[in-house]
């Protein structure tokens, strides 16, 4: 299981080889105190304000549970992780130089294509209960599609000569979807376009979230596979970014989309669960309990076809880190 801890002030040490986790709470003052066995856990996700002994990081370490610490509104800060690499170095020594030539190109036009693919099915889906916006979703869906086609028909032999192109293309079908979205949702929910931190309404600050906790989870599995989060294609010149994280995320931000998009439009959302303030939106603590253990479940039990067959979506991220990890060396 994965374990968030949104808490302010939860205690996580270690007691008899399990880990034990304190629990104020806020209004009684009374602590509640869970014992959870060392092998049930997959990782731990902490907001700031919570604490951890260094007997607990070193039980965690030896159980490979990775432990991640994260801003409050969902964005991965950094992680304790034991020092082995996933695999062996001479995927990481062939990743450096596919960020230097036509492999790189060829693994971003397919992450891009299959990003762009998504966000046009997604609006093919809402249009089935939908037939008055039917003209307004079927241009989207042209325009998206389009600006796929000039994505995966570049040709290049080093990221260089088309990023800039990828970037604008990728943008304006970002533009052209969430205006969509946008258009779908419940009045009270309307916004208008992407909106990151701060984020500009609720819409963006669940969605926000909801990428936050897929980031973490992405950067695990590149590092399960022997690759570097930090060594990308497209966004591979920032100071300090972990950039295979951000393109390898791009096909799989559907997940997000899909499961939060339908929180809204299913009436499940209120405006308790946010919390406004000078400039922007954020998930409060109430709407982080009422989101994360549904977002987990979609992510790790929810199954859905891969390959030919049945598959949760995090396996399928795992198992597509490996193909591509494999690619590199073979």
């Amino acid at each position: 299981m994965q374990i968030f801890i949104n808490t302010y002030g939860t205690y996580i040490h270690v007691k008899d080889d399990m880990f034990a986790i304190k629990i104020r709470e806020e209004k009684s003052k009374a602590v509640k105190v869970n014992h959870i066995a060392a092998h049930k856990i997959t990782s731990f996700v902490m907001s700031k304000g919570s604490a951890l002994s260094t007997d607990a990081i070193a039980l965690a370490l030896k159980h490979n549970i990775d432990i991640v610490i994260v801003e409050n509104n969902g964005h991965p800060m950094g992680r304790f992780w034991h020092s082995k690499l996933g695999s062996t170095t001479k995927i990481r020594k062939e990743q450096l130089k596919a960020s230097l030539d036509g492999i790189g190109v060829t693994w971003i036009k397919a992450w891009l294509s299959q990003k762009l693919e998504n966000q046009a099915d997604f609006l093919q889906d809402l249009k089935k209960h939908r037939t008055k916006q039917h003209d307004f979703l079927d241009q989207k869906i042209e325009s998206i599609l389009t600006l796929r086609q000039n994505i995966s028909q570049s040709n290049a032999d080093n990221i260089k000569e088309v990023d800039e192109s990828f970037r604008g293309w990728e943008g304006s079908a970002g533009r052209h979807y969430f205006e969509a979205l946008s258009k779908c949702m419940p009045d009270a929910f309307a916004f208008k376009g992407r909106s990151f931190r701060p984020a500009q309404d609720e819409f963006n600050a669940m969605l926000n979230y909801g990428y936050g906790i897929l980031y973490s989870r992405i950067e695990r599995a590149l590092m399960l596979a022997g690759l570097d989060p930090f060594v990308g294609f497209m966004h591979r010149d920032d100071y300090n970014t972990k950039s295979l994280v951000f393109d390898f995320i791009e096909p799989y931000r559907i997940y997000a989309d899909r499961f939060v998009f339908r929180l809204f439009t299913g009436k499940k959302i209120n405006k308790s669960h946010f919390s406004e303030f000078t400039g922007g939106y954020s998930l409060n603590e109430e709407g982080k309990a009422f989101f994360v253990a549904p977002y987990l479940e979609y992510l790790d039990s929810d199954k859905i076809r891969y390959k030919g067959r049945l598959q949760t979506r995090m396996n399928t991220v795992q198992l597509e880190a490996h193909r591509f990890a494999n690619s590199l060396i073979e």
